[in-house]
């Protein structure tokens, strides 16, 4: 029977915790006081010690600061004790808020580094490009994972590439990175057959008069894209057709709620929404999932829906070997080597198999969805630029053709235009590295502070914050704009600083699958533009607990101008979906893909 993650805790907890209460006792033996003030005050005994580690920590590091020329880094004050304040805020901001409103305050008092003390726990926090370059690249193997947050995500991402440092992290990044080459990610069939097979879906859910979450659309696209190209089987999740608007009689179909691919979407998406809120409590985790790991069982419905596919590759190593042993030979199969059989040659592990297909799995489905769903929801806001967008694929490719790699070589405007999305809605608009040894991010700028980051200590970096500062993207960073990408403002802003541009990470960790994700991305806009126009928002399908409350019209920057709500979890979504209309093009303009 496993042990619950709160006993587990306690376990390692509390005889550290008791000691100085044990100490306490022990020294009160011989004064003369009632028993239970004796208890009382061994019981005491814990909280001061913590406090006075807290203060001489503190000391501590101000001298290592000042020898090394350094300060430390400003804390968040919390009127509340033991943090609880700045607990309820972070909670509330990954619930319910705006992605980063939790850092704009802070910000403006504290600068774009800060420090945030919860239960006497440390969270650095920066929105600075040259300590996020130290994190990522100049200083990266002092920072790591590190065991703190691989045991918080664990449930989820095991020993995935995302979860581990060192050598497991090199082994999954050396298995990944062949596939991730020019010539496969250029074999545009799988895109084709998908793309197709979702605007099929999409086209006769249109045409029998209802708005379409596209968000679900897309994020069954490049599932089913992803199991094709890493597997080489789809999973077939578009299978289950697409959800209704919540006013439709049909919303609730058991056919689709119940369809297997739903379930195991319901419990991938989850799934991560648990392990963000386990973000917040840090290592303490445990005591609020106290009798039950709440994202195991979501965890186990993914993998069971994935097992077939995983058991066949494995069944087929099996006889593979087994006609080796026998002294005959193997005939080829003729199939194309897939990352699953890669994977499956390289270890026996099957646990490892299985995280590293979960954690390739999160990045192949959750990001290019996420992608693809913000750019809708910016054409759909800017009809001006969804008609030079399709002016460009029209001159480039034609209103029927497939496209090509070469073609989106020439296609400027569609890479600025999915970079511009990128930088607005960034998939991953938060991320964290732990420090192991005590380090300085020195000054970026002339007046500015060299700070010290003490060992040991989690730093959490927002490119969504990042990416939308005025100092560094110029007065209208807060526009949506591809000519950005495009004009003078290249050379003016992201040229000289490439580290305020980081939707896909940076350093050796950057991820190996970018390319990918701009092909697929690409691919599928070309194939929607050649088929559909006018794309608008449907707000009577949105889901009124989706749409943005009233009191964010009162907010600053685009938080005001938002139609939909921005959710977390290890990537951001439209929260309720993405409900869209659209025209179909008429059938003569695009007659080889109608």
């Amino acid at each position: 029977m496993e042990v619950p993650p709160g006993i587990k805790y306690l376990a390692r907890a509390l005889p550290v915790a008791l000691l100085p209460c044990a100490l306490a006792f022990a020294s009160l033996l011989r004064v003369d006081l009632p028993l239970g003030a004796r208890i009382l005050l061994s019981l005491l005994a814990n909280p001061l010690s913590l406090f006075v580690s807290d203060w001489y920590q503190q000391f501590h590091e101000a001298r290592h600061a000042s020898s090394r020329g350094a300060e430390l880094i400003p804390v968040v004050r919390d009127s509340r004790p033991f943090g609880l304040g700045t607990l309820a805020k972070l909670r509330e901001s990954f619930r319910s808020g705006y992605p980063g409103d939790f850092i704009e305050g802070w910000r403006e008092e504290y600068g774009h580094t800060f420090m945030t003390k919860i239960f006497f726990d440390r969270v650095i926090t920066t929105t600075e490009p040259g300590h996020v370059k130290a994190i990522l690249a100049t200083d990266f193997d002092n920072f790591w994972k590190g065991p703190q947050e691989a045991q918080m995500s664990q449930s989820l991402l095991g020993y995935g590439i995302f979860n581990t440092d060192d050598e497991l992290w090199k082994f999954h990044r050396s298995i990944t990175r062949p596939f991730f080459s020019r010539e496969r990610i250029s074999d545009f069939d799988i895109f084709n057959h998908h793309s197709l097979a979702a605007l099929e879906l999409l086209k006769t859910r249109l045409a029998n008069g209802y708005a379409v979450d596209f968000q679900d659309l897309v994020s069954r696209f490049t599932l089913d894209s992803a199991t094709s190209y890493l597997f080489g089987k789809s999973i077939d999740s578009m299978s289950a057709g697409l959800p209704y608007p919540f006013s439709s009689p049909l919303a609730d179909s058991g056919a689709f709620v119940n369809h297997p691919s739903t379930t195991y979407v319901r419990s991938f998406v989850q799934s991560q929404l648990m392990t963000l809120e386990r973000a917040a409590l840090q290592k303490r985790w445990p005591l609020f999932e106290f009798w039950k790991d709440r994202i195991k069982p979501h965890r186990k419905v993914v993998d069971e829906f994935i097992e077939p596919i995983l058991n066949e590759a494995l069944e087929k190593k099996r006889r593979r070997k087994e006609t080796a042993a026998n002294g005959k030979t193997v005939e080829e199969s003729g199939e194309e080597e897939t990352f699953l059989s890669h994977l499956v040659e390289a270890t026996d592990n099957k646990e490892i198999i299985r995280d590293s297909i979960f954690n390739i799995l999160i990045a192949g489905r959750d990001t290019t969805a996420a992608t693809l769903t913000f750019a809708i929801y910016m054409l759909a806001e800017h009809p001006e630029i969804l008609a030079k967008l399709r002016a460009e694929i029209t001159e480039v490719i034609g209103s029927s053709r497939m496209p090509t790699y070469e073609d989106f070589r020439h296609m400027k405007y569609l890479r600025a235009f999915l970079n511009e999305t990128l930088r607005l809605y960034p998939p991953v608009p938060f991320d964290s590295r732990a420090s192991k040894q005590a380090t300085v991010f020195n000054a970026t700028r002339p007046g500015e502070k060299t700070l010290f980051v003490p060992a040991k200590t989690r730093v959490r970096y927002s490119v969504f914050v990042m990416h939308r500062r005025t100092d560094l993207w110029g007065p209208d960073a807060l526009q949506f704009d591809p000519d950005r990408f495009l004009d003078e403002r290249v050379r003016k802003y992201l040229t000289p600083n490439p580290f305020i541009f980081l939707p896909f990470n940076g350093g050796p960790r950057i991820c190996l699958g970018q390319q990918f994700a701009y092909h697929e991305a690409s691919f599928f806009l070309v194939r929607l533009l050649q088929s559909f126009t006018n794309i608008s928002l449907a707000p009577d399908a949105q889901p009124e607990e989706s749409k943005p409350p009233e009191s964010w019209k009162m907010r600053p920057g685009t938080q005001a101008n938002e139609k939909i709500q921005l959710g977390l979890h290890l990537t951001m979504y439209s929260k309720g979906g993405l409900w869209v209309r659209m025209d179909r093009l008429a059938p003569e303009t695009n007659s080889e893909i109608a």
